[in-house]
């Protein structure tokens, strides 16, 4: 990507002055904290409603920012939502979609063969054009194979998994899931790093916020601008909390990891604030999907008012918490009514450290310093996409679905339920249901649960209809679809080591013990 254009230089110059940024010579550009949660719902912190309210450093990180209740995940899954995260692109352009079935959700288990393709350019990459020193504390999630290291992609330092903690494996046919330092392989789940699946006690949290601390301190040690991904998994199922917070919430286990992470949150503020960065660190704190409320109520969060949840294209399934947080910079206490997307935090951190977004590709992404600093919104439709399907699109307070499904009759049947509790007739179907020609259209300012769509022979329907039309034509128009990364999984794969390490797989002997340390080829 080349520099950033003299304008829009000047552009941003003007921002950050307006901010508070002016001084002799150009700003010093903001450090950047993306705090990304696995699988915590809108409902789940006190300011969005939470009634047990044990979010206090959280809802202080409201009361000191701006809240974001429209904010959106790019998928409702893990995966594709971290790399529309990282590329600011929806993932049917970057790729991290399936064309196996129609509308069918992906990820990347330790069996799948893609990731995140080298010619999509991720955050970190650019950011090292403006001097950024970058880290990923937690869950990449974006490929398992060594062309997909986050340190090939821009990443500086690296502590965490390829994957979320799943397990504990046989280490025979499938191996424990791995712990990274860089390029140095320190552990593994339920190993070095002990995950108790009946009690819930995990030190892994505590792990993460020091790795995120030591960083901190590191860097402004160096005085250089940092960016630092914390994608931490705690409140992902099997959820898990550090001796301390077991058994403090009144919302159980779920609960006991939600007050672990609004601790941590509150630590890496105040070091923030001691270190005398928090003016010149820009923060935000959101999900990659909603709750899985599959595993509700001792495994999941709450998505409030929404419907279903987590593998739903409903709100409930791609509606998240989002919270920014600038002293001195946003001012205190707002809330913004922008509709805004994951994928803003891309194009957002490009602008902070005075860089323009690739003007190769199409970018998803708004920048949405306007909104933070001067309240300015941005007229813009939400895409809700399920593999490679589009099933819906928001617009003002508006949106139609042109698909509705939850899951399979027969997973149903099975006791696998998206929605529980949730049923609503002809909208939380088992069968995909199309409805392309007439869709169904509901006001979510006045119906946030999707529950009473518009009647098609009223005049509001046809108004709002004639709106989402030329939109969603014109994106399906112009969309040129990526590669899809997640067709493919091969357990040889899943069973890959690098040189020094042993085999594990069901064609092979596995070791008596398996080796703990060896290095990620470069």
């Amino acid at each position: 990507m080349a520099p950033v254009a003299a304008a829009t230089r000047w552009r941003l110059l003007l921002v950050l002055s307006a901010a508070g940024l002016g001084a002799a010579g150009a700003p010093q550009p903001p450090n950047i904290l993306l705090l990304l949660m696995d699988d915590m719902g809108w409902g789940d912190l006190g300011i969005y409603g939470e009634p047990s309210r044990e979010t206090p450093n959280l809802d202080r990180m409201a009361a000191e920012g701006m809240l974001f209740p429209n904010f959106y995940s790019a998928n409702p899954l893990c995966s594709p939502s971290r790399a529309a995260l990282l590329t600011g692109r929806l993932p049917i352009r970057n790729g991290f979609y399936t064309t196996n079935r129609h509308a069918r959700n992906a990820y990347t288990p330790q069996e799948i063969v893609g990731g995140i393709p080298d010619q999509e350019h991720v955050l970190p990459e650019l950011l090292k054009e403006a001097g950024y020193v970058s880290k990923i504390v937690g869950k990449w999630h974006l490929g398992h194979r060594p062309r997909f290291h986050p340190l090939k992609h821009g990443f500086d330092e690296w502590f965490g998994s390829p994957n979320c903690h799943f397990g504990p494996y046989d280490n025979r046919a499938r191996p424990n899931i791995p712990v990274y330092r860089d390029w140095e392989m320190v552990g593994r789940y339920y190993e070095e790093f002990p995950i108790n699946l009946k009690t819930g006690e995990a030190n892994l949290t505590q792990v993460y916020l020091q790795e995120a601390l030591d960083f901190i301190k590191r860097q402004q040690a160096a005085q250089r601008p940092f960016f630092l991904y914390w994608a931490i998994d705690a409140t992902h199922a099997p959820v898990y909390a550090s001796r301390p917070f077991l058994g403090t919430s009144q919302r159980g286990r779920y609960g006991d990891a939600v007050r672990e992470i609004d601790n941590s949150v509150g630590k890496i503020l105040s070091l923030l604030q001691d270190l005398r960065i928090s003016e010149n660190t820009f923060v935000f704190f959101t999900s990659d999907n909603g709750a899985a409320l599959i595993s509700a109520p001792n495994q999941g969060g709450s998505n409030g008012p929404f419907l279903c949840g987590k593998q739903t294209t409903f709100e409930g399934g791609m509606r998240e918490p989002a919270i920014a947080w600038w002293p001195g910079r946003i001012p205190a206490g707002r809330v913004s009514h922008q509709l805004g997307s994951i994928m803003d935090l891309f194009t957002t951190s490009l602008s902070l450290a005075g860089l323009a977004p690739p003007s190769d590709r199409v970018i998803d992404g708004l920048d949405l310093l306007p909104a933070m600093l001067r309240g300015q919104l941005t007229d813009r439709p939400i895409f809700y996409y399920r593999g490679d399907t589009l099933m819906a699109v928001t617009l003002g307070q508006y949106k139609a679905h042109f698909w509705t499904w939850t899951n399979s009759w027969e997973e149903f049947r099975q006791g696998i339920d998206f929605c529980p509790g949730q049923n609503v007739s002809g909208v939380t179907t088992h069968t995909q249901e199309e409805h392309t020609k007439l869709p169904l259209i509901f006001h979510l300012g006045r119906d946030p649960g999707e529950r009473f769509p518009l009647s098609f022979a009223s005049t509001e329907y046809l108004d709002v209809l004639q709106r989402v039309t030329p939109v969603v034509q014109q994106h399906q128009k112009t969309l040129v679809p990526g590669q899809p990364q997640l067709n493919v999984c091969d357990r040889a794969v899943m069973n890959w080591a690098p040189p020094g390490c042993e085999k594990l797989g069901k064609c092979l002997t596995p070791p008596e013990s398996t080796p703990k340390k060896c290095s990620w080829p470069h």
